[in-house]
């Protein structure tokens, strides 16, 4: 038995002095070691790494950094105390930077939109997130009102034009940044709507959400404050005098008292296209009705995320079965590029409902098309590729 042991030992050993033999340092340990910048260079962000931007892009707190310049602020806003269900819509601008973490400036180039909208000459800053009080609607509403006006009325960054018709369109005559927001919840674009009033009056709204948000008030209205929900902001907008009667809702399918509602919210200065009329008319009647309601005034897109299926987005607080695909609604907005667009929002993402970031990234994809959308001066036509399929050899029934 010893002498098996020992024999064991021996093999051991020398098994052991074979595989250190053939191993070999990296480098010569004598001398001074390489620095991982004069090794491996820059010290790049990976897809998964790295300070939490949306797209990577340049992070700043533009509302204490007054000498931050930008054509376009990504604009985060932290509320959700406005919300009649599913509370969870704070951590929204969160979920939509963590679902863009795969997007980048350098790799930003669309083949449906036929550009990328970092390398068009315009400056794109993401200006971090509104500090929003969570405990007193009252000032939280100012808060978002002063931070959006704030960017609102910073000097564009680039010498050149981004939007031909914006300084037309402004009472002042200049040209304006444009900012898209990241809910929060719908309540928070009374306060955007207010900001944008000063420079612009009254504005057109595409609004792509599954519901009205049109209502006069919900049961226990006691006071003004609890006036202003995530289902009222608009009655409340139109009260004020800030939107036109030129707006239109996209993919209501969301339940109703009645046909009274509809009447009021026609009222408010909306007509409405419902989830069912991509069927029956199909997407370019759609963009058609949309273009044709608006016109050439000023415009505000604003979506909530639960236009789209629950399917394809279940990170939300008030969901309805029966919606568009993201796929749908990513069509839709490219033909909508060119209209005189103020500014734009994704909302009512709620990442505690989400799975597997599925809601966050269909949402940051959407902010990718705002993006686009802004700086195009027409909807992108179909383009004939190598190794893509003939526009001539396409069938349509």
């Amino acid at each position: 038995m010893a002498l098996k042991s020992l024999l064991q030992f021996a093999i051991c050993a020398v098994s052991a002095k074979i595989v250190f033999a053939h191993q070999v340092p990296l480098g010569n340990t004598n001398e001074q070691p390489e620095t991982w910048l004069s090794k491996y260079g820059p010290q790049i962000d990976q897809p998964f790494s790295g300070p939490l931007s949306f797209s990577h892009l340049t992070y700043s707190r533009c509302l204490e950094d007054e000498s931050a310049q930008f054509d376009i602020a990504v604009l985060g806003m932290p509320f959700d105390t406005g919300t009649s269900y599913r509370p969870g819509a704070r951590f929204g601008p969160y979920g939509i930077r963590s679902g863009s973490r795969r997007q980048r400036e350098f790799r930003g180039y669309s083949l449906a939109w036929n550009n990328n909208p970092y390398e068009q000459g315009s400056k794109i800053l993401d200006c971090g997130d509104v500090p929003v009080i969570p405990f007193d609607n009252v000032l939280a509403m100012d808060q978002m009102q002063v931070a959006y006006s704030t960017l609102l009325d910073r000097p564009i960054a680039s010498g050149q034009s981004a939007w031909a018709k914006g300084a037309q369109l402004a009472k002042d005559g200049r040209e304006h940044p444009r900012i898209v927001s990241l809910g929060g919840d719908h309540t928070i674009v009374l306060p955007i709507l207010r900001a944008l009033n000063k420079v612009y009056g009254p504005v057109s709204v595409i609004h792509f959400d599954a519901h009205l948000d049109t209502w006069t008030g919900y049961p226990g209205t006691v006071s003004e404050q609890s006036r202003i929900t995530h289902g009222t902001f608009f009655y409340v907008a139109n009260e004020e005098g800030l939107i036109s009667n030129s707006s239109i809702h996209a993919g209501i399918r969301g339940k109703l008292v009645g046909l009274g509602d509809i009447e009021n919210d026609e009222s408010v200065g909306f007509h409405f296209i419902t989830t069912d009329d991509i069927d029956d008319y199909g997407v370019p009647a759609i963009i058609k009705r949309i273009r044709e309601r608006v016109g050439d005034t000023p415009v505000y897109l604003s979506l909530d995320i639960d236009v789209i299926d629950p399917a394809f987005a279940p990170g939300t607080g008030a969901l309805e079965a029966g919606g568009w695909t993201s796929r749908e609604v990513k069509r839709i907005i490219r033909g909508l590029a060119g209209l005189n667009f103020v500014g734009a929002d994704v909302v009512e993402v709620a990442p505690v409902y989400d799975h597997a970031e599925i809601t966050g990234t269909a949402a940051a994809d959407l902010v990718h098309d705002f993006l686009s959308m802004f700086m195009s001066q027409s909807s992108p036509t179909p383009h004939t590729l190598p190794g893509s399929w003939p526009r001539d050899e396409l069938c349509f029934f």
